[in-house]
């Protein structure tokens, strides 16, 4: 069977786009041959600064015919329907149609339509122009003349204005070589403004820019390999990472590898060269973080420290895309000199940061609101962060009133958490005065981190110092949690601030889209909450948030109505003061609304971090209530039933309650009478006396262990009513003829499952 080699040449790809666009392209193309009724064996995409590459194997030679029976109207039906039916099935007269009886339905028309199948090169060469025409770049270009506004000419070029093609850079070349593994390959010839796919690429731009004739696969990775152009980017990323390694160790270092930078860097090179930079030792005084920021982010290099060393060490990994006639000493040179400049910027900020700030005499005030010591560096900048109303979003106030929310939820945090109050008021006030700084504005992925040393530089409290950096933490499924209770503190006071506030103003995440990261702000709390066990009632902190943020979102005829309940009820107006009073009421009913709402929020990503623990759906439906606002203790009871259930006496407990559940819910479906408690003078036979004696002991105990939040022995306290169940179902008819005897045995089995509804809701147990 043929094989398909495509290659689109361009100029460079930016390296962030490269993958994502050699899959889109193998997508795109796969899907629509098959549709067109193709088949193939397998496919793989691959990409390079200048090229995206398809290699289809085992193509089939041609789509198989098809026919079409489509039925259509009676042959008594009115001459318009008829005509529409000649029309959609592509008939001229009803000559061509066949006529098929049907004993019920009479007389109808059928059109038989048949389709021949189609050569593969003619599918290729009608789905690839629109294909790559319509390709979706997140950004494209025009160019050339024929991007000219439609109707000019230049050089024998019309213009096409809107519709000349659209690239990611400009398309330099097209591939497209079709045929059999061990014969004569065929070039699909299809046109794309001007550009003709052929059978000719190039090479290396600068090593082997002639041209390449290619057949096949094979021969194309070969001829590109002798060109100085590794297709493969596994390949190219493996060759750095190694070759980086190597290199390092051969210098008595060890490479930092970073996957995200090898990534980008394997995008930036075809023919990978690994060189080693240097910088003067006086730069390492700098934090290893900005260092290391400044070399990948300005020269996608990586950084180098001593072997089984932590500190930095002043050598650095470069890659380029030539091998240089002079060992690549020009290169390093040039490399070196950027990073020495880049560098020298660094210092700049990390000392300028640590210094006064010219205008100390206007953060005054703010230094006063957030009791500040403008003697100390951090401070100046908290000062000046409030100071200058930077807005952290229009409908929530400034930064500065963020952080004095953050600091009132904080407090009424500490003694849930166990941590000591001033460290948090410390802690709170601080977190945010590094955005203010020079090192964060200049790289924003230091933000905490930079807070953190300058906090410890002004000999803040290490635990001030700690939580400055961790408050942002956890930031995904697999961040480190903070451990420090200041630090948990006020890390769960930004993010409930957070929520709560995007809650209030009605900018929750909507399908795939979570522009505030609210999903991931959901699970840091629902992390801290379990892996450092703090038991906070989310409903009474979504409370207090939401009393902070109250200013920012509540009616703006809130003010008036209050100053209006003040003087109707000062004038005794009853009735207008109850209106003002209901339209208050409206409002607080509404803030509820978006805290059980939020819950509700809480509770999904709860069941997303339980299921990845290894919790069942099942168990974790049991044991979570819509009004369950203790994460931990939720947890506790998910984990206790799951070590339960498996046991002779989950079975039990399982099998005896799912039957007087399964058996009260019918009969209350159907509206039958249930007491609304056991009567013992209504209990006839031994077998409902044993049970009721049996629940008020299960009872009891289950209640007394889960007051001592010891589920596990509630559980086994509730699963001793299986044999007392089993015999009142053997020996006692439930749906006696005597009303109130029925309603009063029906209540028994109301009171297990209230019993044993304080532990889990069983009947939602597979099993």
């Amino acid at each position: 069977m043929p094989d398909l080699l495509l290659e689109l040449r361009s100029e460079e790809i930016p390296a962030r786009m490269q993958r994502k666009a050699a899959g889109d392209l193998k997508k795109l193309v796969t899907d629509a041959l098959v549709e067109a009724g193709l088949t193939y064996e397998g496919a793989r995409e691959y990409w390079t600064p200048r090229r995206l590459t398809l290699d289809i194997r085992g193509l089939t030679a041609r789509s198989a015919d098809q026919r079409e029976e489509r039925k259509g109207p009676r042959t008594d039906a009115p001459e318009k329907a008829i005509e529409g039916f000649l029309r959609g099935a592509g008939l001229t007269s009803v000559s061509e149609a066949q006529v098929v009886s049907d004993p019920k339905k009479g007389d109808f028309y059928v059109a038989v339509i048949s389709k021949p199948g189609r050569p593969a090169e003619e599918i290729i060469a009608d789905v690839m122009p629109g294909i790559i025409r319509d390709f979706p770049w997140p950004k494209s270009m025009r160019w050339g003349a024929a991007s000219m506004p439609k109707g000019m000419r230049y050089a024998g070029i019309e213009g096409k204005g809107s519709e000349s093609l659209r690239w990611v850079r400009p398309l330099q070349s097209i591939v497209c070589v079709f045929g059999p593994e061990h014969e004569e390959t065929q070039v699909i010839p299809f046109e794309i403004d001007g550009i003709v796919a052929g059978n000719v690429t190039y090479g290396h731009r600068f090593h082997a820019p002639e041209a390449i004739t290619v057949r096949r696969f094979q021969d194309y990775v070969s001829s590109l390999e002798k060109a100085k152009v590794m297709l493969d980017a596994e390949r190219r990323k493996d060759v750095i990472l190694h070759d980086a390694r190597d290199l390092a160790f051969a210098n008595g270092l060890e490479l930092v590898e970073d996957e995200g930078l090898l990534e980008e860097v394997s995008g930036l090179v075809e023919w990978p060269h690994v060189l080693m930079g240097e910088f003067e030792p006086e730069y390492l005084e700098i934090p290893s973080e900005i260092i290391r920021l400044t070399i990948k982010t300005n020269q996608k290099c990586f950084v180098t420290r001593p072997q089984g060393g932590e500190s930095l060490s002043n050598r650095f990994i470069l890659v380029s895309n030539i091998e240089a006639k002079d060992g690549g000493r020009e290169i390093m040179h040039g490399n070196g000199k950027v990073v020495r400049a880049r560098l020298s910027d660094a210092r700049h900020f990390w000392t300028r940061d640590q210094g006064d700030m010219p205008d100390l005499d206007t953060l005054v005030e703010s230094a006063r609101k957030f009791d500040l010591d403008l003697k100390k560096p951090l401070d100046q900048r908290m000062a000046k962060l409030d100071a200058l109303n930077v807005t952290f979003h229009a409908k929530l106030g400034t930064q500065g009133q963020r952080v004095a929310r953050i600091r009132d939820l904080a407090a009424q945090l500490a003694p849930i958490v166990g941590a000591d109050a001033a460290l948090v008021d410390r802690a709170a006030v601080l977190v945010k005065a590094d955005l203010r700084t020079e090192a964060v504005g200049e790289f924003p992925e230091l933000q905490g981190l930079m807070g953190r040393k300058y906090a410890a530089l002004q000999g803040e409290n290490a635990s001030v110092a700690a939580a400055i950096e961790d408050h942002y933490k956890p930031q995904g499924p697999s961040d480190r949690v903070p451990d420090d209770k200041v630090a948990i503190t006020v890390a769960l006071a930004d993010k409930l601030d957070t929520l709560v506030g995007f809650w209030a103003i009605d900018e929750k995440p909507t399908g795939s889209k979570d522009p505030y990261a609210l999903r991931r702000a959901a699970l840091g709390v629902v992390r801290m909450l379990l892996e450092r066990k703090v038991r906070l009632p989310l409903l009474q902190a979504f409370s207090e948030a939401l009393a902070t943020v109250e200013e920012h979102i509540r009616d703006p005829e809130a003010d008036k109505d209050f100053e209006a309940a003040l003087r109707l009820d000062a004038a005794g107006d009853s009735e207008a003061l109850e209106g003002v009073m209901e339209r208050t009421y409206q409002r607080r009913l509404d803030l509820s609304a978006i805290a059980i709402d939020l819950l509700s929020f809480f509770h999904d990503r709860l069941k997303v971090y339980l299921r990845d623990m290894g919790a069942r759906h099942d168990i974790i439906d049991a044991v979570l209530t819509p009004d369950a606002d203790d994460l931990l203790l939720v947890a506790r009871r998910a984990e206790a039933l799951t070590a339960f259930i498996t046991s002779e006496d989950g079975r039990n407990l399982l099998a005896g309650t799912k039957r007087a559940v399964q058996l009260l819910a019918a009969e209350e479906k159907k509206g039958t009478v249930v007491a609304d408690g056991v009567a013992d003078e209504l209990l006839r036979l031994d077998a409902e006396k044993a049970l009721w004696a049996a629940i008020k002991v299960a009872s009891k105990d289950a209640a007394d262990a889960i007051a001592g939040e010891d589920f596990l022995s509630a559980m086994e306290a509730l699963s001793k009513l299986r044999a007392p169940v089993d015999t009142f179902f053997e020996e006692v008819l439930v749906n006696d003829e005597d009303a109130a005897i029925r309603a009063n045995r029906l209540a028994l089995l109301k009171a297990i499952r209230e019993a044993t509804g304080t532990v889990a809701d069983f009947s939602k147990i597979s099993g």
